[in-house]
């Protein structure tokens, strides 16, 4: 860092005469203007000092939002699970820990496909394919496996499917283990219920 360094200049007898009385002056008009306002805006809420200096700037951006995206939390509101109770956390773990080593094997073996997925889980770990009514009822099971979700590719401005299955498992009602597999890697997390999607991961964008 460059340091700016200047050689004092003594002021003019005449400068330093008119200097103080502009001082003067100016000390006596703030403090009838701050009477003024004190009068006029008792009891008026106060505002933030930062939303009034920033003339231009979208009332619309939130706080903690890097790019300045106008209700980037509400537009994403869809992609935050819900809420685990302790107990229901250390549940979902556990049935984490008996997924991994399978879909460990299934991407050392190559075997991603939905269908694949879905045999060895329900055959090696006995879990039941999650049945929903046609009005959204319930009929069983608690797990879900589907193919990975379409994404767009701009070098070929097409959207594409990915190789791979997305996979949700329901532990009890308020838990989640939310995996994938896919033929660069595969990894699973614990979470609450997407709003939408359920233990299925949402999709980026809405």
């Amino acid at each position: 860092m460059v340091r700016m360094v200047t050689s004092p200049q003594r002021p003019r007898p005449g400068a330093v005469s008119a200097l103080l009385i502009g001082t003067a002056l100016a000390a006596l008009t703030g403090c009838g203007e701050q009477r003024r306002d004190a009068d006029t805006d008792a009891g008026a809420p106060s505002t933030s000092a930062s939303a009034s200096s920033s003339p231009g700037a979208s009332p619309y951006v939130e706080p903690g939002v890097v790019d300045g995206a106008p209700h980037n939390g509400d537009n994403n509101a869809y992609r935050r699970p819900g809420d685990m109770t302790p107990a229901d956390e250390e549940a979902a773990q556990a049935e984490a820990a008996r997924m991994e080593p399978v879909l460990k094997q299934l991407h050392r073996e190559k075997k991603w496909d939905p269908e694949s997925v879905k045999d060895a889980l329900t055959g090696k770990l006995g879990y039941e394919i999650r049945k929903v009514s046609s009005r959204g009822k319930l009929l069983g099971g608690e797990l879900d496996v589907q193919a990975m979700r379409q994404r767009y590719e701009g070098e070929t401005d097409e959207y594409v499917t990915p190789e791979g299955a997305s996979i949700g498992l329901y532990v009890g009602r308020h838990a989640c283990v939310t995996a994938f597999v896919q033929p660069t890697n595969y990894g699973l997390k614990t979470n609450g219920p997407f709003p939408e999607t359920g233990c299925m991961e949402p999709p980026v964008g809405h």
